[in-house]
């Protein structure tokens, strides 16, 4: 079975840092594909654009989507997904510092699998980072391909 990837889309490059120094601090070695925008997360998913010819059946293991993302936004990202029957079923965490109710509301009811909102605290946004990648990468059962 080959590695599995985590796709983080951020488009602010200190929550990126961040993002990617906890996952490294608590272990997670896995192989994480950055996309800074909706645009270039759905051509990765997809394989178009940049990500043209790339394998698209290799998909990752959860999506780590911001809400608030330049060209297309995260809600945009996510209805796209769940339209497609390639990504209908892939894990989608939302990672925001949202704490906007419509943005919960819109997240579940658009089929997001999680909703967290991104702790300001270094120590607690590690943590919160450490579970995720605990549940989605070791515990979790996705469904089968």
């Amino acid at each position: 079975m080959s590695e599995k990837i985590i796709l983080l889309v951020e488009d602010n490059p200190d929550d990126e840092a961040l993002a990617i120094r906890a996952l490294k601090r608590n272990h997670i070695r896995n192989e994480i594909v950055v996309a800074h925008d909706g645009v270039e997360a759905l051509d990765y998913l997809f394989g178009t654009g940049v990500y043209t010819g790339r394998n698209v059946s290799v998909k990752p293991a959860v999506v780590l989507l911001d809400l608030k993302l330049p060209r297309i936004d995260g809600t945009e990202v996510l209805r796209r997904l769940r339209e497609d029957e390639r990504t209908s079923l892939l894990p989608v965490v939302i990672l925001t510092t949202s704490s906007e109710e419509q943005d919960l509301l819109n997240s579940y009811a658009l089929g997001c699998n999680s909703y967290i909102r991104k702790p300001v605290d270094f120590l607690q946004f590690s943590e919160a980072v450490r579970q995720l990648g605990m549940y989605w990468l070791l515990m979790n059962e996705p469904p089968p391909v």
